[in-house]
């Protein structure tokens, strides 16, 4: 499980993104490579990491859920998720 200030500072990050999304994109537009390298740089959205909702795993995401692949499972195998079952064949 990740850290609170890890999750925290992607959270903030994910704000950054939101605020400044606007702006970003008509510097982009007209050109304006200076005013754009003067905005924060957590404000790119290049910078944001997809995390599960649920422990902050940062690796094997699922996007399609939200969450990383051991959340999944654990889940799955109990009937969390509906829709979900164990394949066999």
């Amino acid at each position: 499980m990740a850290k609170e200030g890890v999750k925290a500072r992607e959270r903030k990050r994910a704000q950054l993104v939101a605020r400044y999304a606007e702006k970003r994109a008509a510097l982009k537009a007209a050109g304006d490579w200076v005013a754009l390298d003067q905005l924060p740089k957590a404000s790119s959205p290049v910078k944001l990491h997809n995390r599960c909702k649920l422990t902050g795993r940062p690796r094997g995401y699922m996007r399609q859920f939200g969450i990383s692949r051991v959340t999944f499972r654990e889940m799955a195998l109990a009937g969390k998720i509906p829709g979900v079952k164990k394949a066999s064949w």
